[in-house]
C-alpha cells in the first residue's frame, strides 16, 4: 500500500507541474524554482513533513521535497549552531545528493559526445 500511495501523491506533484507547463507562460525555470520554495515554505509551516512520512518518496524525491530538506537542515542546523546554520544548513543537509548529481553529470558528459543543438 505504502507503493500506491508513493506513486499517487508523486505522480500528482508532477501532474501539478505539467498543467502549469500546458496552462500557464510560466517557464520551466520558474516552475521548478517555484517547487522547491514551495517545498521549503510548506516545511516552514509545518505541512509538508507529515506528507513525506505519509507518502514517503512519492513526496521527498520530487524538487517539493528538496524545499523540505533544505528547510529541515536549516532547522536543524540553527538549533545547534544558531544564526550561523541559516547559512550552512541547507547545503550541509542536501550535499549528498548534490554531490550525486554533479557526479552523475560529470558522468554523462565524459559518455555523451557534445554537438551543437542546431
Amino acid at each position: 500500500m505504502n507503493y500506491l500511495w508513493a506513486f499517487l501523491i508523486g505522480g500528482a506533484i508532477c501532474a501539478v507541474g505539467q498543467l502549469f507547463i500546458d496552462l500557464t507562460k510560466l517557464t520551466p525555470a520558474r516552475i521548478l524554482t517555484g517547487y522547491v520554495v514551495a517545498g521549503v515554505v510548506l516545511s516552514a509551516v509545518g505541512l509538508y513533513a507529515p506528507l513525506a512520512e505519509f507518502a514517503g518518496a512519492g513526496a521527498t524525491v520530487p524538487l517539493l521535497g528538496f524545499g523540505h530538506l533544505l528547510a529541515k537542515g536549516v532547522r536543524t542546523a540553527v538549533a545547534e549552531k544558531g544564526a550561523v546554520g541559516i547559512l550552512t544548513g541547507g547545503l550541509t543537509a542536501a550535499s549528498a545528493g548534490i554531490t550525486a548529481s554533479l557526479v552523475c553529470g560529470v558522468v554523462c558528459s565524459l559518455a555523451g559526445k557534445s554537438h551543437d543543438q542546431n
